[in-house]
């Protein structure tokens, strides 16, 4: 799930491929792949992605790297097909961050440098203009400061499971049990807010230097919406 900051769409990668969500009916964008990682190029309109393919397509499986640089309708081949599935992906000042088993970075998407981690992330959460990125386990939450090459358990975090960046420092969390964690500092510290009902699957995030943080949530349910900060949340209400 993610924002286009060029278009104001948000995004939902899906099992059968990438849909816009901000009108109704939802829009479908390009063609039907498991999309099972995905992140965008923050202001660039570019997104990678990896997964398998769709039902008659002939591309390799699994996809490995797949970029776009016309915000989804079609896509290239970059790297590591055949090889990896990434489920966790993201995006940094310095390149990519995937993990399909092993943790790995990339300075452009084909040249890859295996990490020792010694954790399974669930989601990597990363930002175009840092190099900070923040990598969700059930132990805790792992901070990189050097874009995925060395990483620390922040012991005073929150455990949550899914974590988006919604501008360079501002960082969305979101326990196992819906409740909401805010940073201003780019996941050093943290503050509670509101909490999702249902089981989020998802979440995507915004914060304009002259705006509020905006948060969406695809859960069991539907999208839930909040336009105060993570405090509330309502069904989304496309245009």
């Amino acid at each position: 799930m993610a924002v286009n900051d060029e278009t104001g769409q948000i995004l939902l990668a899906t099992h059968e491929g990438l849909f816009d969500i901000s009108h109704t009916p939802a829009t479908k964008i390009g063609p039907t792949n498991d999309l099972m990682g995905f992140t965008t190029v923050h202001d660039e309109g570019i997104y990678y992605a990896s997964g398998h393919p769709g039902k008659d397509s002939a591309l390799p499986n699994p996809l490995g790297l797949i970029r776009s640089g016309d915000g989804g309708k079609t896509w290239v081949l970059l790297s590591r097909q055949r090889e990896s599935g990434f489920h966790a992906l993201t995006t940094t000042k310095n390149g990519v961050v995937a993990f399909d088993g092993t943790l790995m970075t990339s300075p452009d998407g084909q040249n890859w440098t295996p990490v020792t981690a010694g954790f399974t992330p669930a989601v990597l959460a990363g930002h175009t203009h840092s190099d900070t990125v923040l990598a969700t386990t059930p132990q805790g939450l792992q901070r990189s400061t050097d874009a995925g090459t060395t990483w620390t358990l922040n012991e005073s975090a929150p455990v949550v499971q899914y974590a988006v960046f919604a501008s360079t420092n501002h960082v969305v969390g979101v326990q196992p049990d819906g409740n909401v964690q805010v940073s201003a500092d780019s996941g050093a510290t943290w503050s509670s807010k509101g909490r999702i009902s249902g089981g989020v699957q998802a979440i995507t995030a915004v914060k304009k230097p002259d705006g509020p943080l905006r948060i969406w949530a695809a859960t069991a349910d539907g999208v839930e919406a909040s336009a105060d900060g993570g405090a509330t949340f309502a069904p989304y209400q496309p245009n």
